[in-house]
């Protein structure tokens, strides 16, 4: 397996609306206060995915003050089958719910990523590095970058050599947040870790240490 790692990118993200769904609410959709790592790999990969690298988020700086809004919308109440689709306005199949959402968000994702037991001989560090660049650059997408929710559609773009966090002076815990899934053995087991809000940043810890926290080893999570 290469091993190699790549220098860190930044990325920037942002939206007129973002909800990064808290599991422990069963009915509502309510958001964490800030992006989780889970999401910043999402769009992170929405520029580039490959089998051959995996991303690896370090810092999520918010630019943006936290602000809250709170909206009712449809939602279908089973899962789709195949060769069925469903409709959110179908009254049979649909459940009205309570959404709370942050809106106006602005976030610097910083992250880097290693290569996987299934790159290529071909593949290197390098040849990612570049690629990853070029489509940050020209604004080029796999899918549709989104926070959160499929429908709350981000603008990407390179991140400014500067930018100012929110309240640099505030030091606070946010709690228990959802890190990303464990795909080892088969499993699909939730990682969480104790996140921090501290100078405007929310510092994310390796994998292997939200592992050694929960009891875990090994690399799972994609």
């Amino acid at each position: 397996m290469k091993a190699q790692e790549s220098r860190v990118f930044r990325l920037r993200a942002r939206g007129p609306m973002a909800c990064f769904s808290r599991p422990e609410m069963k009915v509502e959709r309510v958001s964490y206060e800030v992006m989780t790592p889970s999401a910043a790999r999402g769009l992170l990969e929405s520029v580039l995915w490959k089998p051959a690298i995996r991303w690896r988020v370090n810092e999520i700086t918010v630019l943006a003050p936290i602000a809250w809004t709170s909206f009712r919308r449809n939602e279908v109440k089973h899962r789709m089958s195949e060769g069925v689709t469903l409709f959110a306005d179908d009254p049979d199949r649909r459940a009205q719910r309570n959404t709370v959402a942050l809106r106006d968000v602005d976030y610097v994702v910083s992250a880097s990523f290693r290569m996987t037991e299934r790159a290529g001989p071909e593949d290197s560090v390098r040849k990612f590095e570049e690629m990853f660049e070029r489509r940050l650059e020209k604004g080029q997408t796999f899918q549709a970058p989104y926070l959160g929710c499929r429908e709350f559609v981000a603008a990407v773009e390179p991140a400014p050599e500067q930018v100012r966090p929110i309240q640099p002076e505030v030091d606070r815990p946010l709690g228990w947040m959802f890190y990303d899934f464990d795909y080892r053995e088969g499993g699909t087991v939730p990682l969480f870790f104790n996140a921090r809000l501290a100078g405007g940043r929310l510092k994310v810890p390796p994998l292997e240490e939200v592992l050694r926290s929960q009891g875990g080893a090994g690399e799972g999570a994609r």
